[in-house]
This record gives C-alpha cells, sequence and structure tokens, in this order.
C-alpha cells in the first residue's frame, strides 16, 4: 500500500462538504450521544465495532480518555445496532497496566466488549504498510485489528502536544495503532526523532479510515500535554467521520481557549500534521470543505465563534 498525494479533484467535480458536529455541554453522555445523533449516520449497524481510545497513558482527563465517555460511546454502539464492539489499543506503558489504572477491565466486562491488547498481537499481526512516498525510512507496521475493523471508532481528547506533536487530537491518536521496542521495531524512536514527525502522524493514517471520530472537548489542555498541561474548559463533544476535519475545528477550539504560540501563529491549515494528511487524501483540504453542524440551539453561538476562526484558514 503506496502513500501519495491524491489528484485534485477538478471545479466541475463538486463534492459535499464534510459534516464536523458539535455540541456544547458538560456532561459525556450526552455529549457522545447528541453529537453522534447530529451526524445523522449510523455507520455500526449490524457491524462488528472497534473502538480506538486514547490510553497512552492513564493520566486524567484529557491525559486519557474519560471512562464516561467510552461507556457512552459502547452503549451508543450497542444502541444503533452493533453486532460486536471490542476495545483495540497500545499505550505508552504495558497496555494492561495502564487499562488496570483506570478500571477497564471491569468496565468492558460489565458492557460485553471484547478486550484487544495489542502488546499481545503477534508479529504476522504487525501489518507492514508499503510507504515509499512517505517520510518514514523504511515505511511502518498497523495493528492488523485496525486494518480489518469492519467498524471503527476513534475517540480522543482535545490537547496541545510539547513533545514535536503540536497538537494531539484524531490523526496524533493513531500513532497508538503503530508497535513500538517492546514489539520489537523502532518506530516510536524514529518518530520522536524525525523533523518531519507531524508529517510521519498524518501518513500513518493512511492505510485505514475510521468509521466515526469522537472528540471529547470537555476539558482540554492549551499548553503541554499530552499526560499533563495547562487546563482549560472546552465544554464540547465534536464528532465526524473526517479526521483531517475534526482536527481543523479542534485546533479552532484550541485557539479559541487561547493556547500556546504553536497552537495560536500557523494558520489551521498549514499545521504540518493538517496539511500533509491532506495533502495525501485523508480529509478536508481547506475550510470550505467543512460545515459544523451545531447540535442544537445552544449550541450555535459557540459554533459561529469556532467557524469564524476556522474560516480564517
Amino acid at each position: 500500500m503506496a502513500i501519495q498525494p491524491k489528484e485534485k479533484e477538478t471545479k466541475a467535480m463538486s463534492h459535499p462538504k464534510t459534516r464536523v458536529a458539535l455540541l456544547r455541554t458538560t456532561d459525556r453522555k450526552s455529549g457522545v450521544e447528541g453529537s453522534i445523533s447530529a451526524l445523522g449516520i449510523n455507520p455500526v449497524k449490524n457491524k462488528n465495532v472497534l473502538i480506538k481510545p486514547n490510553f497512552n497513558t492513564a493520566d486524567h482527563t484529557p491525559g486519557s480518555t474519560h471512562n464516561d465517555t467510552l461507556q457512552a460511546v459502547v452503549e451508543t454502539a450497542w444502541q444503533m445496532g452493533a453486532r460486536s464492539v471490542s476495545l483495540g489499543e497500545r499505550s505508552y506503558p504495558l497496555t494492561k497496566e495502564v487499562m488496570a489504572q483506570k478500571g477497564i477491565f471491569p468496565l468492558m466486562q460489565k458492557l460485553d466488549v471484547k478486550i484487544i491488547d495489542f502488546d499481545k498481537l503477534d508479529q504476522k499481526d504487525w501489518v507492514k504498510v508499503d510507504a515509499k512516498e512517505s517520510h518514514w525510512q523504511d515505511g511502518f507496521r498497523i495493528a492488523r485489528p485496525i486494518l480489518e475493523a469492519e467498524c471503527l471508532i476513534s475517540t480522543c481528547c482535545l490537547k496541545t502536544h510539547q513533545f514535536g506533536g503540536v497538537f494531539t487530537l484524531s490523526l496524533k491518536l493513531h500513532v497508538g495503532v503503530v508497535p513500538t521496542n517492546r514489539h520489537g521495531y523502532d518506530y516510536m524512536s524514529e518518530l520522536h526523532t524525525s523533523p518531519h514527525q507531524r508529517k510521519l502522524i498524518a501518513e500513518i493514517n493512511a492505510p485505514f479510515k475510521p468509521n466515526l471520530v469522537v472528540l471529547d472537548g470537555i476539558d482540554a489542555f492549551v499548553d503541554g500535554g499530552p499526560a499533563n498541561g495547562k487546563r482549560a474548559a472546552g465544554n464540547l463533544f465534536l464528532t465526524s467521520t473526517d479526521r483531517v476535519a475534526i482536527d481543523a475545528v479542534g485546533v479552532a477550539v484550541l485557539k479559541l481557549l487561547g493556547s500556546n504560540n504553536q497552537i495560536m501563529e500557523p494558520k489551521i491549515f498549514d499545521h504540518e500534521q493538517i496539511a500533509r494528511a491532506a495533502e495525501i487524501g485523508i480529509g478536508a483540504s481547506s475550510p470550505s470543505d467543512i460545515d459544523v453542524v451545531a447540535a442544537d440551539d445552544q449550541s450555535r453561538q459557540y459554533r459561529n465563534q469556532i467557524v469564524e476562526i476556522l474560516n480564517k484558514g
């Protein structure tokens, strides 16, 4: 599977905007349910669903996915007619330790969710990606359950990233589908020492496509991150099927909240994660490709403020 820029559509080939639903809320259950409902889609019905959370560490949200958010995503998937629901992750420390610290094992058992610990995958289940057109030195590998998921739901947080990523939203979330040195590969060292780190992050996302992305923005880091940082109240949920679009809107929210200079100074689509992801066809290529939908009347004013920032580029 090669990673290369997609051909641009001609002006004659009009295409619909990608939707990002926005719900202003401080309640995670209603945030998940309302923002998904506002998208007006059901990608999970009669499907085997795999959820990819943010469990890089067990730090308090937004250091990791809040258990209430995860529970609401699982319950919503069941309510929407999922055939089965699984949870798959590779954490920075041992994945089982992170999940144990967060109380994930009893929670998932209660919700009838199978846990797939990517640490336990066989070597053959880390699938090599042909990435000749990428900035990776010799390609990279992706956990097979991600590539073969019938329906993939990715749920991310709203935060900055002080170790080179600049921000960690849906694109950066998927670094957790690539193996580490404890699996016998040196990809994380390459990623974190590369001058192209943010482009590498985008390129990880090329071989697969989530059917739904849920961003919990009730709590945010506007500086520091990913595990700890300067906190702010975002008080919103975002959902989309487009990782570039939801990350662009997420960066607009970080700008609205007042973040560090790395967030505030560049235009949104000049951020390298977003620019590279757009270049290789992962999602929206400009603000004009994005339709931010307010989930209810109470969300409309906040939506308008965010769109104003988004439309500046």
